[in-house]
């Protein structure tokens, strides 16, 4: 089973990036995310065995278990691998110096949690994002970059994380289909 542990933002939040996007789409022809998929990846998991998943689950819940609570903001952007050459836009996530240490120890005990249980991880750096679109061939972004920079939207409590499966074409338009399978809350 495809998987991946996240923080997902409420609804408010989304809607509030959505709306200030809406307008602007129809500028670019991105694949751009779905309200109901943006999230903050903390650990990509591209096969979870079924037989492994009940240990994963009890691992992630103890990880959560050891983190509090802390306030975010959807603030910012940027481009991967770089502006000149985009394939993905991004918004950034604002969060003070606790804040930012308790989502990197939070994505940290994710792919510990997933290490542990046997399940591979995506090894790639954390690096917080929002991913917006996607693009199909590679594209100069800065104009976007710029627009995202002035973009901060409303503060939220991040209070937990979520286990979600990832159905690849089983959505509209053969992208993936999510569901949350478990939600984690953190301890404070």
């Amino acid at each position: 089973m495809r998987m991946f542990v996240a923080v997902v933002p409420p609804a408010e939040v989304v809607e509030d990036l959505d709306a200030f996007l809406e307008v602007r789409r129809s500028a670019a022809a991105y694949r751009w995310a779905p309200v109901e998929q943006l999230h903050v990846t903390l650990a990509f998991l591209a096969d979870v065995p079924d037989r492994k998943l009940d240990d994963l689950v009890e691992r992630l819940g103890r990880a959560a278990s050891r983190r509090t609570a802390f306030p975010a903001a959807i603030a910012g952007g940027g481009a991967f691998p770089h502006v000149a050459r985009a394939r993905v836009l991004w918004a950034g996530i604002s969060l003070s110096d606790a804040g930012r240490s308790e989502l990197s120890r939070m994505a940290t005990g994710a792919r510990a949690a997933a290490n542990r249980s046997g399940v591979p991880v995506d090894g790639q750096r954390f690096r917080p994002h929002v991913t917006v679109a996607r693009l199909g061939p590679p594209d100069e972004v800065s104009s976007w970059v710029r627009l995202l920079d002035a973009y901060h939207g409303p503060t939220w409590s991040v209070d937990r994380m979520t286990l979600v499966a990832s159905y690849l074409g089983e959505g509209p338009r053969n992208r993936p289909r999510y569901e949350a399978v478990e939600e984690f809350v953190l301890s404070g």
